[in-house]
């Protein structure tokens, strides 16, 4: 059973990922339109963003969510012995917290109200990055 749940848990976490490396990028196009004046390209980037969030970003997150829980309730006195696991569980918080700014970003920019600019959306895009690369390490290597 732990590899079933384990693959499946992979491959949400692929999921997920492409979409928040994603959603950040078309961030930075949207700004490019509205800079443009190109209203019809805005809306386009709204009905993208919107679906990119909708229909895959979010149930990857809750699929990762999911099975991550069920991995660790298969084991759960094994993880906790681990200095390791906290720090990705931390890391993992901060992703649903990253969602959820890109969902505050999303709804700024169908009101109307967005105030970043293409460089702030290309910097905001690095976080996930820096986030995976860190888990991935702290999974695999467990270096505490």
């Amino acid at each position: 059973m732990y590899p079933w749940i384990l693959s499946l848990h992979i491959i949400a976490i692929i999921c997920w990922f492409a979409a928040l490396f994603y959603l950040p990028r078309l961030f930075v196009y949207h700004t490019y339109a509205l800079k443009e004046g190109d209203e019809r390209g805005a809306k386009r980037f709204e009905v993208m963003e919107r679906k990119l969030y909708r229909g895959i970003m979010t149930p990857s997150m809750i699929a990762v969510l999911v099975f991550g829980i069920w991995l660790l309730a298969l084991n759960f006195s094994a993880y906790m012995a681990q200095g390791w696991i906290y720090t990705k569980l931390a890391l993992v918080v901060v992703l649903i917290g990253y969602h959820h700014i890109c969902l505050a970003h999303m709804k700024r920019f169908v009101n109307g109200t967005n105030t970043r600019s293409h460089v702030y959306y290309r910097v905001f895009n690095e976080v996930p990055t820096i986030i995976l690369v860190a888990i991935v390490i702290l999974s695999f290597v467990k270096p505490f």
